[in-house]
């Protein structure tokens, strides 16, 4: 019996021992899957403030100047390079290698060099065969030497090669050249020759400019250019030489599928500049065509800083925007008060960048007050603002010149519309009383209340430029044209887009006839 007891008591403690055991695992559990979550909490916590973090810092970096970037794979300071060319050895033409007569990129360099007034020489990148002349007698035909495919000058035949690299040297002769990538291209490779590698085919993004180049002179350093650039077509260099320099950072867009893959996030030279440290010649290699806009751009300072500033631009713009046709449209499309101020606020705007910046209004004085009520309301707002603009006559009624067959008809025109402009009433020869002017006051009453638009409106009339409708009668040059603006209002210069042809654009020239010089438009 007392073993019975001893039995069941042992047993009891064995199963109280295995409750609290059982009890004390459910607790440590419970410990541990709080901890767990409370890790998961906070991990998950630093991550998100981590992500937002970088995002800010992302954010932030669009902001800052080129300059301010502390991590880009490149040395960006102050460089050195060979000498530049010397003007009294070579003749001021580019000699331009296309790949053909009709391609897009050739034709995008000559409109470029033409638009520059830049001479030139087209010649075919010849797969193998000779070179034009570089030299006649003693000195050399080209200042600089432009490929439209630099694979033609990596790949010329080794005799070849060795004359062009020799001219260049000899005569500090600069080389820019642009890489095409094709569908067949290889993704990453090697220019036969140079210390760095491409990566081509490439989509990118986010451009920069070196703040430090020495080609900039159009170009100025700006901040970070945030979107994508067009095409997919890019081909970004990987230099690692001091003789290198990039000009121009993008970032490339899907980094993680190049191979050998290259840094998410990194800036790569588009655009880089041989110093000529290597071998004597300094060149300049895109790795695109001339289709973005600041490629344009450091292609002109490129030309410019290659020629030793011999081709190059000056840095002066003299703007004029010319506003036709004032007081002139069909009910409904003319200007009202709200118009009138947001010209002027346009013009005060533009004045904070380019120093007295003035709009210049060509007014037709017969359709002054021909609008609705808020029109004429906007015509007198705009003679309130008279001193605020400049002005020049363009035609009383707007005809073109070329219409009027004789000198008479235009003066009396001309006459009508300075009677509109001025102050104070001030007379005109006799000989300049016209016809219409007597008529008008023998007509109806409708036409007599027309005759009030001649009232005086203080509009100036020495600034001795005028502008014919639709530029009529400056060429072909219709005389009577010059001869009526010569006697009623002194002019001096006018425009026009006609000479000597109106396409293309970057072929018009400006001329003078009877002492009125004929400004071109661009």
């Amino acid at each position: 019996m007392v073993l019975l007891l001893e039995q069941s008591e042992q047993t009891i403690y064995n199963m109280s021992f295995i409750m609290k055991l059982h009890r004390h695992f459910q607790r440590t559990v419970i410990l541990l899957a709080t901890f767990c979550m409370v890790s998961i909490i906070i991990s998950a916590y630093y991550l998100y403030s981590g992500y937002k973090q970088e995002n800010e810092l992302s954010e932030m970096a669009s902001e800052v100047d080129c300059g301010a970037f502390q991590h880009l794979p490149y040395r960006l300071m102050e460089v050195k390079t060979t000498k530049l060319s010397d003007a009294s050895r070579t003749e001021p033409t580019v000699l331009v290698f296309v790949e053909s007569q009709y391609s897009s990129l050739g034709q995008d360099i000559i409109m470029i060099l033409e638009s520059s007034r830049f001479q030139y020489h087209i010649e075919i990148a010849p797969g193998k065969g000779d070179l034009p002349a570089l030299i006649e007698k003693t000195r050399g035909k080209y200042i600089l030497i432009i490929y439209e495919n630099i694979l033609k000058y990596i790949n010329m035949d080794s005799w070849n090669r060795s004359l062009l690299d020799k001219y260049c040297v000899e005569y500090s002769v600069g080389v820019i050249g642009f890489h095409k990538t094709s569908e067949k291209s290889l993704q990453s490779f090697q220019l036969k020759g140079f210390p760095f590698s491409l990566y081509g085919n490439l989509a990118v993004k986010d451009c920069c400019i070196n703040p430090h180049s020495p080609l900039l002179h159009v170009t100025k350093s700006s901040k970070l250019e945030k979107g994508s650039l067009p095409g997919t077509d890019w081909t970004v260099f990987q230099i690692n030489h001091s003789a290198y320099q990039p000009v121009i950072f993008a970032k490339v867009k899907t980094p993680e599928n190049l191979s050998p893959p290259i840094p998410k996030g990194a800036f790569h030279a588009t655009v880089i500049h041989d110093l000529g440290l290597h071998d004597g010649i300094q060149r300049v290699l895109f790795g695109n065509n001339l289709n973005f806009w600041l490629h344009k751009l450091i292609f002109i300072d490129a030309i410019s800083f290659l020629s030793g500033k011999r081709l190059t631009l000056s840095l002066d713009r003299y703007i004029l925007v010319d506003i036709d046709d004032i007081f002139v449209g069909k009910e409904g499309t003319r200007m009202n008060t709200n118009d009138v101020k947001a010209l002027l606020d346009t013009q005060n705007l533009l004045r904070t960048q380019i120093t007295n910046f003035t709009f210049n209004l060509g007014f037709s004085g017969k359709f002054y007050h021909t609008g609705t009520e808020e029109e004429d309301e906007g015509d007198d707002r705009l003679l309130g603002s008279v001193d605020e603009f400049w002005w020049f006559p363009h035609m009383w009624s707007h005809m073109q010149p070329h219409l009027f067959h004789n000198e008479s008809s235009l003066v009396e025109q001309m006459i009508l519309n300075k009677k509109f402009a001025l102050r104070g009433g001030s007379k005109f020869k006799d000989e300049h009383e016209c016809c219409p002017m007597k008529e008008l006051k023998e007509h109806t009453k409708k036409q007599l209340d027309f005759q009030t638009k001649l009232e005086e409106h203080g509009i100036p009339t020495d600034m001795g430029y005028a502008v014919a409708p639709h530029h009529s009668g400056v060429y072909p040059v219709h005389v009577q044209l010059y001869e009526a603006w010569k006697k009623v209002w002194n002019i001096r210069i006018t425009s026009t887009e006609e000479y000597p042809h109106l396409k293309p654009a970057r072929y018009r020239r400006g001329f003078i006839h009877k002492n009125i010089m004929v400004s071109f438009l661009r």
